[in-house]
């Protein structure tokens, strides 16, 4: 299982650096359709095939966000 609400950590971090979805984005060459989309699926961001490989050998999913120097 994936512990991380990805929707909510993306727009958090949106408001702690003033972008919209649209900013991001433009600033990655995508639509904002297509980033809304990634967060709001379940599966968008990690892998299903990795998250049942951590269940099975008991374990949970934790993403950490680290800000770049």
């Amino acid at each position: 299982m994936v512990k991380n609400n990805i929707e909510l950590d993306v727009k958090t971090k949106c408001i702690e650096q003033g972008k919209t979805q649209v900013n991001l984005a433009e600033e990655i060459e995508t639509t904002k359709a297509y980033v809304n989309r990634v967060i709001k699926k379940q599966d968008g961001v990690v892998n299903q095939t990795f998250v049942k490989m951590m269940e099975a050998l008991g374990y949970d999913i934790e993403l950490r966000y680290v800000e770049r120097e």
